[in-house]
């Protein structure tokens, strides 16, 4: 049977958001066909116009991206472990409500692209679930309605195919991860603010949900229930993503299927729970911004293309190196 809750909106469904663990749930049966956005009225961006929309447009060419450090090794990225704190954010850290579960699910070892004595690992050797499952009931929507931007989605991905889930034991991933979690749709409904404002203080980030993509998937907190780095150790599909306890399909960065898309210097990719965009920022030579030039929740203040104009806001950008796209929140959640 198809899980129709509601992810967001009350919170009663927080729970549905908790981070990544190993229960087993059923799941929506997967579909293969072509997968399409639905369609949407005038004032809405349906998921498969948003890269499109975003890139073509001829005012990006007054958006002027300079980077302060060079790009980082892919081979050698930092792991988030010792980067992570209860008590502060810091620059190139991620600053969590919870002190982690040392008990918590999800990669049983770590896998062979990770070098825990040197504190590093191997984004180009991590090993992906395998399969490509289409969704095609598949749905994104995003209306702009006076100063709000209601935002709703099944929970599927919209234009892109997952893994096989659960990971069959002929899976090579399976003997790093045991994700035994089925897919399965979620009515999921959020209201943010359209001009969202600057709270005094970062807050903390919550485990699970923490924003959501432009193609209908929820994006959590870059980490595991033991408060690891979740993109170095657990396994996901070739888009970054995976299934949760109760079927959510979810991303814990902005994945490398929405980073190829998003070629020019500023492409809105999502929004976080607290309203600001989610931007994937490239540079003359194509590179996305390091550590270096972002501030302690992994953002940053510039000119963005937003809702069809260019506007001075505060975003946070996506990078290949932990936190990936947050590190606290910089606004007031709407949870």
């Amino acid at each position: 049977m198809t899980n129709r809750a509601r992810v967001f909106g009350a919170v009663g469904a927080l729970a549905l958001l908790a981070a990544c663990g190993e229960s087993a749930t059923s799941g929506t049966a997967p579909v293969s066909s072509t997968v399409s956005a639905s369609t949407v009225s005038a004032s809405t961006v349906s998921a498969s116009t948003v890269t499109a929309a975003s890139t073509s447009s001829t005012v990006v060419a007054s958006i002027v991206n300079v980077w302060t450090a060079p790009p980082v090794d892919l081979t050698k990225l930092p792991l988030g472990d010792t980067h992570v704190s209860t008590s502060a954010p810091s620059v190139g850290g991620l600053y969590a409500c919870s002190a982690g579960n040392p008990n918590g699910g999800g990669a049983f070892v770590a896998g062979p692209w990770i070098d825990e004595a040197a504190g590093t690992w191997d984004a180009t050797g991590k090993v992906a679930v395998q399969g490509s499952v289409e969704w095609p009931m598949a749905k994104y929507s995003e209306t702009v309605e006076g100063d709000q931007r209601v935002i709703a989605s099944s929970g599927l991905p919209v234009g892109h195919v997952t893994g096989t889930f659960p990971i069959a034991a002929t899976d090579p991933a399976f003997a790093y991860d045991r994700n035994p979690n089925s897919i399965s749709e979620h009515d999921i409904t959020v209201t943010l603010p359209v001009l969202p404002k600057a709270a005094a203080t970062p807050s903390c980030l919550p485990m699970g949900a923490v924003g959501i993509m432009r193609n209908g998937v929820v994006v959590f907190a870059p980490l595991d229930q033991r408060n690891r780095d979740a993109v170095a150790y657990e396994t996901q599909d070739d888009c970054h993503g995976h299934p949760q306890q109760i079927g959510v399909y979810h991303y814990h960065d902005v994945p490398s299927c929405i980073l190829n898309a998003s070629e020019g210097p500023s492409t809105v990719v999502g929004f976080a729970i607290d309203g600001f965009p989610i931007v994937v920022e490239r540079d003359a030579s194509g590179e996305l911004p390091t550590n270096a030039d972002l501030d302690e929740c992994h953002g940053r203040t510039s000119p963005i293309l937003l809702d069809g104009a260019v506007v001075e806001i505060y975003h946070y950008s996506a990078t290949h190196e932990f936190p990936y796209f947050i590190g606290c929140l910089r606004g007031t959640s709407v949870l």
